[in-house]
C-alpha cells in the first residue's frame, strides 16, 4: 500500500500523484492500493492557499515539466477552501478504495484542468454522483482532521508526503530549487521516485 498525504490545491501533489498512478498502471499492479490522505494546508498554515501562489507554481510546472497538465491556465474558480473536497475524497475511500483513488484524481482535475470550484457544494455533489459515491457535508471535517493528526504523528512535512509503511519521503517526484530572484526551477526526479516506488511494488 502506498499512502500520500496531500492537499488538493497543491499543484506539486497533483503532478506527483498522477505519476504514481501512471507508474502503477504501466507495471500492471492495480492490486497495490494508493491511499491519498488529507494534509489540509489551510489548517497547517492557518490560512488558505493564495491563488496567485498556486498559479505561479502551475505556470512553472507547465513550462518546465508538465506541458500536458494544468489546462485551466488562469486557475478560474480557484476554491476558497479544500476541506469539503478533502472530505469527499476521504468519504469515497471509506466506501470503496477504488472510488477513493478515482476521487483523488477527479477532484484535482476539477481544479487544475476544468476550473470547477470544489468549495461549491453542488460541484462536490456532482463529482460524487459521477464517482458513484455518496457525499455528506461534514462541518467538522472529521475525516480530514483525523488524517491531519495522523500525518503529524508520522512526521509529514508538507504536501505531498509519500509513505510505504514506516518509510516516508517528501515530494519524491520533483526537485525544486528557488533562485535568487525568487524564481522556481523544477526538475523531474525520476530516480528518487523510482527508488521509492521499488519499495512499494
Amino acid at each position: 500500500m502506498i499512502e500520500i498525504f496531500a492537499d488538493v490545491w497543491c499543484p506539486f501533489a497533483y503532478v506527483g500523484i498522477r505519476r504514481v498512478f501512471q507508474y502503477r498502471d504501466e507495471i500492471g499492479r492495480s492490486d497495490v492500493p494508493i491511499i491519498v490522505r488529507s494534509w489540509p494546508l489551510e489548517l497547517v498554515n492557518d490560512a488558505p492557499m493564495a491563488q496567485a501562489k498556486a498559479l505561479g507554481n502551475c505556470d512553472a510546472l507547465r513550462r518546465q515539466i508538465a506541458g500536458d497538465q494544468f489546462a485551466n491556465t488562469e486557475l478560474n474558480h480557484f476554491p476558497s477552501t479544500t476541506l469539503d473536497a478533502l472530505t469527499l475524497i476521504a468519504q469515497a475511500y471509506e466506501q470503496d478504495v477504488s472510488a477513493g483513488e478515482k476521487a483523488s484524481i477527479v477532484v484535482r482535475e476539477a481544479i487544475f484542468e476544468i476550473g470547477n470550484d470544489v468549495a461549491d457544494y453542488s460541484v462536490l455533489q456532482g463529482l460524487a454522483a459521477s464517482l458513484g459515491v455518496s457525499y455528506v457535508r461534514d462541518a467538522d471535517h472529521t475525516l480530514v482532521r483525523r488524517d491531519w493528526e495522523e500525518g503529524k504523528t508520522r512526521g509529514v512535512v508538507g504536501s505531498p508526503h509519500f509513505f510505504n509503511g514506516s518509510v516516508g519521503v517528501f515530494c519524491p517526484s520533483l526537485q525544486l530549487t528557488r533562485t535568487e530572484d525568487s524564481g522556481l526551477i523544477i526538475q523531474a526526479n525520476a530516480e528518487k521516485l523510482a527508488a521509492f516506488l521499488t519499495t512499494c511494488f
